[in-house]
């Protein structure tokens, strides 16, 4: 096969040309890999769309099979306005350039706009401070959203400003650090000490029969979830005895509440986690009256994504990006450590 580029640019038409290899071939197959496209179902949107013609005319059938010597015109439209609107939010950027930002992102900020949440949040910040440096993802020029955090979870999350580096952040992702590319890591502050100083779980989570707002550990099926943590510091009350610890979490998957849910189900729930902690609220008792004021003023979860590294999409170097915890979360540390670090 011949093509006139190498990734299909946007609001431009491309031409290609069957070679002898792709004889037989699905038209949509061998369009998303003449022309490096995202995906193959953008691609086969194209088609249905219209988008695609041939020396017959428009084809609309993305398991046309192809023929050696056919010539394929194809257009790709200009990434139409984001739907959510651009809002002056002010944002930390760790690092920018023309394929990618990494935002630092404060807790309270919801990641995309969702509903009870349609304002307000990371992406609509992003389209206001990108502008039109944004390419077209998946047709629309918006951020390309590869991870989230949860609302209440602060630290390092990384998205994409072209499809190119949507497509490439993706597939590490999907690997889930396996292969080497992908590092996520996050600093916990959980109730009492875990047994064992450095441990795995694992342990599928699924959503929760009993509540559905709230995930757990399933029983059977669910997604495999997988934590790797290590104990960091260790906490005492003012009697000497252990009360809570800091933790060193690292990913090798990234499900909905991943961390919560697994410190919870070994006894050990994140201090201020009002969701999967409800049942250690009492603990506090145990806490200085520094701690327990930093851990009311806390208002959220003791969990930070202070630590993300990733293979650079263009250039394929890794890139490594920390974050120190914000200042209620350092807050609550250095009052625990007040009475006491062991």
């Amino acid at each position: 096969m011949t093509s006139d580029v190498a990734t299909p640019d946007e609001g431009a038409s491309h031409t290609v040309t069957v070679g002898p290899d792709d004889t037989g071939k699905r038209l949509d197959q061998f369009l998303y890999v003449a022309l490096g496209a995202p995906s193959r179902s953008r691609m086969k949107a194209l088609i249905r769309q219209g988008q695609v013609s041939g020396a017959a005319g428009t084809i609309e059938e993305p398991d046309y099979r192809v023929k050696p010597g056919e010539v394929y015109i194809v257009r790709v439209p200009a990434p139409v306005p984001a739907a959510p609107r651009a809002e002056d939010i002010p944002l930390d950027v760790a690092y920018e350039d023309d394929q990618l930002i990494v935002i630092n992102k404060p807790a309270g900020l919801v990641v995309h706009p969702a509903a009870g949440n349609w304002t307000g949040t990371l992406v609509n910040a992003l389209i206001a401070h990108c502008g039109e440096s944004l390419s077209g993802i998946g047709g629309v020029r918006r951020p390309g959203i590869v991870h989230r955090l949860d609302k209440d979870t602060s630290g390092l999350i990384v998205v994409a400003k072209t499809d190119a580096a949507h497509r490439a952040l993706t597939e590490q992702f999907a690997a889930h650090g396996r292969d080497g590319r992908l590092e996520r890591a996050y600093l916990a502050v959980v109730w009492g000490v875990p047994e064992r100083k450095r441990g795995t779980i694992d342990a599928p989570i699924a959503r929760s029969q009993g509540n559905r707002t709230k995930m757990a550990v399933a029983r059977s099926g669910g997604r495999d979830a997988v934590t790797h943590y290590d104990v960091l510091e260790i906490f005492a009350d003012e009697g000497g005895r252990p009360v809570a610890s800091l933790l060193r979490c690292r990913l090798e998957t990234g499900r909905t509440h991943q961390i919560r849910v697994h410190m919870a189900s070994i006894g050990h729930p994140l201090l201020g986690d009002g969701t999967y902690g409800a049942g250690h609220k009492a603990s506090a008792r145990n806490l200085s009256h520094a701690a327990q004021s930093a851990l009311k003023a806390l208002k959220r979860q003791a969990l930070h994504a202070s630590s993300l590294g990733f293979d650079d999409p263009a250039s394929r170097v890794p890139r490594r990006f920390e974050s120190n915890p914000p200042d209620d979360m350092q807050a609550l540390l250095e009052a625990l450590r007040q009475t006491g670090e062991r």
